[in-house]
């Protein structure tokens, strides 16, 4: 019976002295990171994606004034075998790695240790030790 009470006390020692452990910063000076690229990645700056139109826009009248139709009279728009101008991709830079630790890359843009588990390769995400107001974008190797 002694012994039954003695191995449920350290038992419930144990457990509190495990549920009492919290993780000590060892860089108190350095900002906390919160994980914020699958936000990122699953809903696109809608500002972005007004820029991205407007510059099409301005490429399309661009082409249109370098090179007006043979035909004058006849329509400007697209036929089947003109195929219309390809949008150039704006090339992202890919973060490196960590190596032995899976789901934790190096940024490209500072080396600091940034967690992108469960982000499929590939992904554009932004770089969550920036502020939102730089925007530094990434994709995941």
């Amino acid at each position: 019976m002694k012994n039954i009470r003695l191995s449920t006390g350290f038992a419930v020692l144990g457990c509190l002295l495990l549920a009492s452990c919290y993780p000590v910063n060892e860089n108190p000076n350095q900002k906390k990171v919160t994980k914020t690229p699958a936000k990122v990645a699953a809903n696109p700056d809608p500002q972005k994606i007004k820029e991205q139109e407007a510059l099409k826009k301005k490429e399309q009248e661009e082409l249109a004034q370098n090179n007006p139709p043979e035909n004058p009279g006849a329509s400007t728009q697209p036929t089947d075998k003109t195929k219309p101008p390809v949008e150039a991709k704006r090339d992202y830079a890919f973060a490196n790695k960590v190596p032995g630790k899976d789901g934790f890359v190096f940024s490209p843009y500072n080396n600091k240790v940034v967690d992108v588990r469960d982000i499929p390769t590939g992904t554009l995400v932004m770089d969550p030790t920036y502020p939102a107001a730089e925007k530094k974008f990434f994709r995941v190797p």
